[in-house]
């Protein structure tokens, strides 16, 4: 009897000290070509730091993998249905409900699937990301897999998952704020976090700017690091950044803003969103952190 009482002691304090941790699965999609850049090292920290929380990290390294950037029909095995009008969208959501999607796109979606926690880590190339990972993002987050025109936005199929970006920029802050000459960050992260990961359900978390990386003192660089490291202690408990809700809309008027949502906003100073911004000025710092 006493042996049980003690056996039954030790999982209620494994469960009480946070080691259900180790339940936990996180992705790393990285894009950079140099293991000596600050990306990689980016990248190091978080599997060092995750993993030592236990949890489980699995890292797609995408150039060493040479991951294939362009969707084309060598991403679906065996004949097509439609080989004359071909359409990547219908095409690949076929073969997925078929099982014939090729084997480098079902490996990433199988890690997408386990993870709780996706984490893109790359350098902002045209203000955007590198094409070898818009290419991650084209060929794995496919037509039903990642979306369909009822699971998406607020009911998406990644509701239950957080994601996040973390990247290097090449220039300073002030030149990506409202006044800068690059424009406003939170415009150039709306189609990403919006677009691409809102769109598919998840729950995305303010992303991590390591802020003109290169060109900064080396004291700077490993001050950055630092303070990743220290963020990534408690990531998975962070609040997602707000969206706009898909029941905001009004599908049969075309997905327009209801009537109803425009009254209650009509005597706020900003918009909603940055996208959604009802003619008013933009919310400050909505792509960047929880609680605006």
């Amino acid at each position: 009897m006493l042996e049980r009482s003690s056996k039954v002691c030790l999982i209620c304090s494994v469960l009480s000290t946070g080691c259900f941790n180790m339940a936990k699965k996180v992705l790393i999609v990285y894009a950079h070509q140099s293991p000596a850049s600050f990306n990689a090292a980016a990248k190091n920290v978080a599997v060092e730091v995750l993993t030592a929380k236990g949890y489980t990290v699995e890292v797609s390294d995408l150039y060493a993998m040479k991951f294939k950037a362009t969707a084309t029909t060598e991403d679906i095995t065996g004949d097509v249905k439609n080989a004359e009008h071909f359409c990547y969208g219908n095409e690949t959501k076929l073969a997925w409900e078929e099982g014939k999607l090729s084997a480098d796109i079902t490996e990433e979606q199988r890690k997408v699937t386990e993870a709780d926690l996706i984490v893109f880590q790359f350098p902002i190339y045209w203000l955007s990301v590198p094409a070898i990972m818009k290419g991650w993002i084209d060929r794995v987050l496919t037509l039903g897999f990642a979306y369909t025109p009822e699971k998406r936005y607020s009911n998406g199929v990644f509701k239950d998952k957080k994601v996040m970006l973390s990247f290097t920029t090449h220039e300073a802050e002030s030149t990506l704020s409202a006044n800068g000459i690059h424009g406003d960050i939170n415009v150039v992260l709306w189609p990403l976090q919006n677009g691409v990961l809102y769109y598919c359900g998840f729950q995305v978390l303010a992303p991590q700017i390591f802020w003109a990386a290169s060109g900064v003192p080396t004291e700077a660089r490993n001050a950055m690091l630092e303070a990743w490291r220290t963020r990534l202690q408690t990531l998975l408990e962070e609040e997602p950044l707000r969206f706009s809700p898909l029941d905001y809309f009004d599908e049969e008027k075309g997905f327009q803003v209801k009537p109803e949502v425009l009254e209650k906003h009509a005597a706020q100073k900003v918009g909603v969103a940055v996208g959604i911004h009802l003619g008013m000025p933009l919310p400050a710092n909505s792509q960047l952190k929880a609680g605006v």
